[in-house]
Formats: C-alpha cells, structure tokens, sequence
C-alpha cells in the first residue's frame, strides 16, 4: 500500500503537520526511532504568533489550561533586556508556559484523533525517490522494512536523518560559547523575593526578574518558578572551564556554574514534579539552516530545516508555523487542485522566516556575551528601547508578527496573519477548526461574495456576517491562519477575488 506522507519524527512539529494533513484529508504515517515520547526536557513554552494559531485548531485551551483566546503577556525579554509590553497599545506577543512533554502529549492525542497512524521504535535508514513517490527503508521492531509514500517529510530534528540522505546542506555559524545549563529544581533556600516580585540571591546584590534573562559581569541567570514544587534555573557562561560533553550535567555542576555567575551559593535539590524535568547542558550555540527545503518528493520542516539558540523560545513558533504552511499545500497538491508553484512556496515563503529567526538569535546571543564594548552597546540599545516605536518592532520581531507573504493583494491586512475577530458570539477562530480555506463577507452579503465562489465549495467554507468595527469588508483566509486577499467594504472589483481563488486554490472543478 502506498501511503500519502510519511512523517519522520514525532515531537510537536512532526505531530502538528500530521495533524495539519489529517484535516485535510490526507493519510500520513508518522515514524519516530524512539520507543517512546523522548524523557529530554527540552521546551518549556510556546511564545508568539503561534499561539494564536493553535487556537484557530482549538489547540490552546489544551495546552494552556485557561479558556478563551490567548493573551498577551505584559513583559517579556530580549538579550536579557527586559521588555514592558504593557506599555504598548497593542501588544503581539502571546506566551504560555507549557512542557514540551505536554504539548507532544495534547498533539499526539489529537493526532490519533484523526486517525494518523505513529509507529514508534522505527529509525529511517535510507530511501529511494522516483516521479511517483518515495520507498523509504527503515529498521522497526520486527527488523527491516520498507514504506511507500507520495511523499517524505523530515521533522526529526537538527540532526536530521532525512535531510542528510537527500543530500541538503546545513551551513551556519557554531561557537564553543555559551555553555548553557538548565535544570527543574525545588526552591533553593535563602532566596527572598521583594515586594516587587523580584528575587535576591544570598551574596549577590542583583535582583532578578522572574521568566527573565539578567545579564551579570560573568554570564547570564535565569530563575522561572513553575509551581511551589518546581524552580527552573539556568546559566549561560562564556569561557568557563572545560566541559566534558559525554557526562550528564549533574545539580553540584550547575551550583557551581550559578555560583560563578552570581557570586551565590545554592544547594539543589530536583523538582518534585512529574517531569520529565533531566538535567542538561549545551555547549555552545549552532545557528544553521538548510539551504533548501525541498528536494523533489522530500521536504524539510521544523528543526530539520533550521536551527538556533533557544533565546526568547523562538523554535516552535518556527517549527509549528512551517507545519502549518507545508500541511495545506502539500495536501492541496495530492489531492489534484494545488495551483502551479503552490508547493515550491513554502520554501519561498518560510525559509526567509527562518533567516530572520537566525538573525535576531544571534544579535540576543551577542547582546548578553561579557565584555565592555558589549556594555556599552547595551547602554545604547537600552535607551533606543525606551521609545515604545522600537519596543514594538523588537516585540512584534519576538512574535513573529511582524511576517508578511507577497499574495499580489495591496490590502494592508494582505499577507499577515488574520486579525482577532468577533462575528456575533462566535471568534473567528472557531470559524478556522476545520483547517479549510475560508472566504468571510463581513458585509453581511453585500458584497455579493458567496455566489462567485461557488464554484470552489468543494475546498472553500464561506461566511456571511457583520463584524463590529471590521477592518476590511471582506477576507480570504489561507488554512495557516494567513490573508490571501483582502478587500475594503466599498470595493466592488470581482476580478481580485477570483485571481486570489485561483492563485492559492486551483481552478474551480467543473
């Protein structure tokens, strides 16, 4: 049999794209070489646009624990910059603290769910491609074994199997600094918080925001209390003493490494959680990204494609939205209606994201490295954030906000993800469960937008209603979240919505 995708690597990018498939109707398979999901703490949160997309799935209330739509969060960190979001009129940037080991549990549920096959304890090593379709060779339980698909997706990871058989080059910049340390502990004694909420370590007179980077003379700490049981604490160093990197980081190492950038001394113990919360340590910072995404019938998605440092959480806001980009268009193109090129503009459209992650990952990186000159250019960067203009940018840069597709529409909503709306007592957002295309006349039929795209039933849902203080008279939805087209309530020009049905949908079936 053959199937449609298969899907190589079960973590929350590789689950998400299946889920993004099975909507669509497609059959994916998803593999992963491990017997289980993987006991490595490695996110702790979801940050950014991303968050507003899970909730057009119905995915927030899941892995946020709290109903309604997301919220922003008041403050935030750059660099180790503290950045005060509640002084912005509109602020973008979402955040939840959430496990990596619960989002991949909500999205495997959800996953199985919709009928998505997850073998487990099987590794990939090697495949074939033709015109139609990929044998993918692989090593499970039962021994050696063989897949054919129409297509091959990698999302196992920056050591991606996949990506090195096609052949895909990963260059990119590595460094031996920082070596960062984490770990989930109980609350270490002598730590007094002020009334400010701000905690002071015993031998050192900095004070420490919670959730927060701060940038000491040696290195940078972060203290984050999840639960009265369970204090995340991490280190960045810069030219520390030698790191054996095949030992596991153990709680004196990290003492020792809080103590040299602090001048602290706090005794460990591990969080009474059920975690799983292991220690761990990364040595240096690897910024690499592939240059392509695709190879003919194999594409590349989430840490297969980029990698970064974890500053500002930026790798699932990445990760799920390149899932989310490929999904559809992968779909659309297996089901016959996918317009010419719409599969190659994943690449197009979500690598120069992945440059921009590259970039601002890098300048955070830099901004808290030890040093005068990097004193002094944070004095500098320090005042140019006190203006709410640059506070906005660099916070709509963290979100991802700040993204814009060339859809050939001149509507300023065009190419950007969809704004927050209310249609009666119903949030666009729960307009968007089904993961299909959706034309919304926020007219209230006035435009006359229903009838003309008729002939796209079969791929497209059409809504009718009034929106309160609507900023468009009308908007095409691509399943991403994103605005294919967008037109003002006056506008009565019928030519730019079929070009857009036809530049992102196909030709309407006859």
């Amino acid at each position: 049999m053959t199937d449609d995708v298969v899907v190589v690597g079960a973590g929350p990018v590789g689950l998400f794209l299946a889920c993004e498939l099975a909507l669509a109707g497609v059959r994916p398979v998803v593999l992963d070489r491990l017997p289980g999901r993987s006991g490595e703490q490695k996110a702790n949160g979801l940050v950014g646009q991303v968050l507003r997309l899970l909730d057009h799935r119905g995915l927030h209330q899941p892995l946020s624990g709290t109903p309604g739509m997301p919220q922003p969060v008041p403050r935030f960190v750059f660099g180790a910059f503290p950045l005060e979001l509640h002084r912005l009129d509109a602020n973008p940037l979402h955040a939840v603290p959430v496990p990596q080991h619960r989002i991949e549990e909500v999205l495997e549920g959800r996953a199985r769910e919709l009928g998505v096959t997850v073998r487990r304890d099987h590794d990939v090593t090697g495949f074939t491609q033709d015109p139609a379709g990929v044998t993918v060779d692989l090593h499970g339980p039962d021994g050696p074994g063989q897949l054919r698909a129409r297509y091959l997706v990698g999302a196992d990871g920056g050591r991606s199997t996949v990506r090195k058989l096609a052949g895909i080059g990963f260059p990119g910049v590595t460094s031996p600094d920082p070596v960062s340390r984490i770990a989930h502990v109980l609350p270490p004694e002598g730590i007094r918080v002020t009334d400010g909420g701000e905690f002071l370590l015993p031998g050192c007179p900095t004070l420490f925001r919670p959730y927060t980077h701060t940038r000491t003379d040696h290195g940078v700490f972060v203290i984050s209390p999840f639960s009265p049981d369970d204090v995340m604490v991490v280190t960045l160093e810069w030219g520390g003493p030698p790191v054996d990197e095949r030992t596991p980081l153990t709680l004196d190492e990290l003492r020792a490494s809080i103590r040299r950038v602090t001048g602290a001394d706090l005794a460990l113990s591990p969080a009474r959680t059920p975690g799983p919360y292991t220690p761990r340590r990364t040595v240096g910072h690897n910024t690499r990204l592939a240059e392509r995404y695709r190879d003919g019938r194999v594409l590349l998605v989430g840490d297969a494609a980029h990698v970064h440092a974890a500053t500002g959480g930026p790798g699932l806001n990445l990760g799920l939205q390149d899932a989310a980009n490929l999904g559809w268009k992968l779909a659309a193109e297996l089901q016959g209606w996918a317009p010419p090129g719409l599969l190659d503009s994943y690449q197009r459209e979500r690598r120069p994201v992945g440059e921009r992650v590259f970039m601002h990952s890098q300048a955070q990186i830099a901004l808290m490295s030890p040093g005068p000159a990097v004193t002094a250019l944070r004095a500098l960067v320090g005042e140019l954030l006190a203006h709410d203009d640059n506070l906005a940018r660099i916070a709509a840069l963290m979100a991802g906000s700040d993204v814009r597709y060339d859809t050939g529409c001149p509507h300023p909503l065009a190419g950007g993800f969809a704004p927050e709306l209310t249609l009666g007592n119903t949030r666009l957002a729960e307009l968007t469960r089904s993961g299909r295309p959706l034309l919304l006349d926020l007219t209230g039929g006035a435009l006359g937008l229903a009838d003309r795209a008729t002939p796209w039933k079969d791929r497209l849902d059409v809504v009718t209603a009034h929106a309160a203080e609507a900023p468009a008279g009308a908007l095409l939805l691509r399943p991403d979240g994103y605005v294919a087209w967008a037109c003002a309530a006056g506008d009565t020009d019928p030519h730019g919505l079929d070009r857009a049905l036809r530049d992102w949908f196909g030709e309407p079936r006859g």
